[in-house]
């Protein structure tokens, strides 16, 4: 049985948006999908808004495709009311507005999440804030602090500084007691965006070299943690910027594969170089780490300490819009879709 909304009847069919093809930000359409229908422990949501990642630009662009089982739509993190679960959820009821990591579906009007991987949006949060929390949020605490091993006293290169991960890891590190948070970033906009948000120094790459930025300001010793969402030439630099015994995260791969890499500062320095996603991960592994970084965590989101930084919200059937804006590299936080319904 499934418990549904009094007052709220679920649709048969819904808007999400569609992939049409491979390809360019166009290729994401408005189109009619059945509403789904939640298993026994999924809790089917009424979307308010959900998240843009770099994850949905690799799906669109037919470079990451979702895990078996999961849907074609877009979109990993949501905010929104339950409006219907199955029998055995008993962690959330019809009417709980929450927040939800999801294997896909996102881009939608309804989309179910396994409970184990939703929670309930924090009471200072809008939904359009809640959006931006689950995927990036998880992500930033499985690199940085569980592989990556950040402690307070530690010192972090955050690379990518005005993204969505970018803009979180540097509030985390800065909240749990960092010594010196550095980022990467382009222009003076996001400059003064990221020291605003903690960032000891701001290292715009497209003037500064931030390897030689990084010696000079920690006396040339190197920083403890660097998180990499770029890669390419990133990687040799990163060896050469870490401190002994440092550890690089990496999240991503903008620039595409490392070339010409020197493994021998990796050797002398005792470097640990990992890499992890989220996606693939197990349902039981993903609601570990929300349930650490709800514990941890969220006391200095609730107080206000850390809160996800929204650059622009889009309409859902503006997702094309949403990738673009991601692709430009300008935006300083998290891109959001915002789904309207009627009544």
């Amino acid at each position: 049985m499934t418990e549904v909304l009094m007052r709220h009847i679920v649709p048969s069919h819904m808007t999400a948006i569609d992939i049409t093809q491979p390809g360019a930000p166009e290729v994401l359409q408005a189109a009619r999908h059945a509403t789904p229908q939640p298993g026994p422990r999924e809790v089917l949501i009424q979307v308010h808004a959900a998240g843009v990642n770099g994850p949905d630009l690799l799906q669109r662009k037919g470079l990451y495709d979702p895990p078996a089982g999961a849907p074609d739509i877009p979109g990993l993190e949501i905010a929104g009311i339950v409006v219907a679960h199955g029998e055995q959820v008993n962690g959330f009821a019809v009417g709980d507005a929450v927040i939800a990591l999801v294997q896909g579906g996102g881009y939608a009007e309804y989309a179910v999440a396994d409970e184990r991987t939703t929670a309930h949006l924090p009471d200072n949060l809008s939904m359009i804030e809640g959006a931006a929390l689950p995927e990036t949020f998880m992500t930033v605490w499985v690199n940085l602090f569980q592989r990556g091993g950040f402690k307070a006293g530690d010192s972090v290169l955050i690379h990518g500084g005005a993204s969505g991960i970018g803009t979180t890891a540097t509030q985390l590190a800065r909240a749990f007691g960092a010594t010196q948070v550095f980022t990467t970033v382009k222009g003076e906009d996001q400059q003064a965006a990221s020291r605003e948000l903690g960032a000891d120094l701001a290292i715009d790459y497209t003037r500064e070299d931030f390897l030689e930025q990084v010696m000079r300001h920690t006396d040339g010793r190197g920083v403890d943690v660097i998180v990499d969402i770029i890669a390419g030439d990133y990687v040799e630099r990163n060896f050469k910027a870490a401190a002994m015994d440092g550890r690089i995260v990496q999240i991503g791969v903008v620039k595409g594969p490392a070339t010409n890499l020197d493994l021998f500062p990796m050797l002398t320095k005792r470097l640990t170089h990992i890499g992890s996603t989220l996606r693939a991960r197990s349902l039981d592994d993903k609601a570990a780490i929300l349930a650490e970084l709800q514990a941890k965590a969220w006391p200095h989101v609730r107080s206000g300490a850390v809160k996800p930084l929204i650059h622009a919200t889009f309409p859902l059937a503006a997702a094309s819009q949403a990738h673009a804006l991601m692709e430009s590299g300008r935006h300083i936080g998290k891109v959001v879709l915002s789904v309207a319904h009627k009544g």
